[in-house]
């Protein structure tokens, strides 16, 4: 081996040693607060642990009791409504405001700065919002229905609204889904309309033909990042409903309209202090979550269109 290929080497090693420790910050806080959690909660889901005590091991006995726990039923009824009905309506009303915010008008930056703008208020602060806009007695939006004859429901207090309460909400925060669809709509050609509007389409037939087509690699995403957001809904439920009680009878009210499956989940770990029963309950929607994933990719995958393919 030459003396040349002998320096080659060190100076790769210097220069590997470097870049091991210039990534080591981000490969120790990702063993210490990713992979080793994970490890410990698929351990703990095979046991009973309730945190204050030694785990002790119990098998599959979690995941048969999931099987005969009606809250878990419940859970995820909540959940897949959020997702079935939540998730198409936000993409639409999304989309329906990106096309809109596209067209070239005085004060575009303007437009798509405030309907952008709920979307990077807190969580938390908006939930709070919401609770006042949708209160029965004084409420905005009640006030608003009242002027024009309409009494409103009940909104969160009520079992039947209570849901519906967080899809409006939901969609008031619409703002990221709505920039990617409008950065998607920006990469259309436009000498596909163009083309079109040569041959006489109208614009439902151009939107049809040309802009949902180009569009949906962004419509894919958008629509797994919602499903995926939904079975994780936690947050809005656990500030608006009053989710923090102490009983599993007035959990998620009203009547368990608002339990939702990682709600339940957060209260079996650090409510009833059940880590192995969450443990089990957290893989159980890592799976939920993936098998959910995998079927849209698969099933859509045939009606996305790349640009690139």
């Amino acid at each position: 081996m030459s003396s040349e290929s002998v320096r080659l080497s060190r100076a790769t090693r210097r220069e590997l040693r470097a870049g091991l420790l210039f990534i080591s910050p981000w490969v120790i806080g990702f063993l210490v607060f990713t992979l080793y959690p994970m490890g410990a909660s698929l351990y703990y889901s095979f046991t009973d642990y309730p945190i204050l005590s030694t785990p002790s091991w119990i098998g599959l006995e979690n995941f048969r009791t999931m099987l005969q726990d009606v809250y878990i039923r419940q859970s995820i009824s909540n959940t897949l409504y959020i997702g079935l009905v939540g998730v198409p309506l936000r993409l639409m009303l999304a989309l329906a405001c990106a096309l809109v915010l596209n067209f070239k008008v005085r004060g575009q930056a303007i437009y798509r700065t405030i309907y952008y703008f709920p979307s990077i208020v807190p969580v938390v602060a908006s939930t709070l919002l919401w609770v006042w806009i949708l209160n029965p007695q004084f409420g905005f939006i009640n006030q608003l229905l009242g002027y024009v004859g309409i009494r409103g429901p009940n909104w969160i207090n009520d079992p039947a609204w209570a849901k519906p309460s967080f899809i409006l909400m939901g969609a008031w925060g619409m703002g990221g889904t709505m920039i990617i669809y409008l950065a998607a709509l920006q990469d259309v050609p436009r000498s596909l309309y163009e083309s079109a509007e040569l041959d006489g389409a109208n614009w439902w037939r151009k939107f049809l033909s040309i802009t949902f087509p180009m569009i949906s690699p962004a419509t894919l995403f958008n629509l797994i990042m919602g499903v995926i957001g939904s079975f994780q809904y936690f947050t809005q439920a656990y500030v608006m409903a009053g989710a923090t009680s102490r009983t599993q009878a007035t959990l998620g009210a009203p009547q368990g309209s608002t339990l939702f499956y990682a709600l339940y989940l957060y209260v079996n770990a650090f409510r009833y202090f059940r880590m192995g029963y969450a443990s089990a309950m957290a893989w159980v929607l890592l799976v939920i979550v993936l098998v959910c994933t995998l079927g849209i990719l698969r099933g859509l995958r045939r009606h996305v269109y790349y640009a690139g393919q």
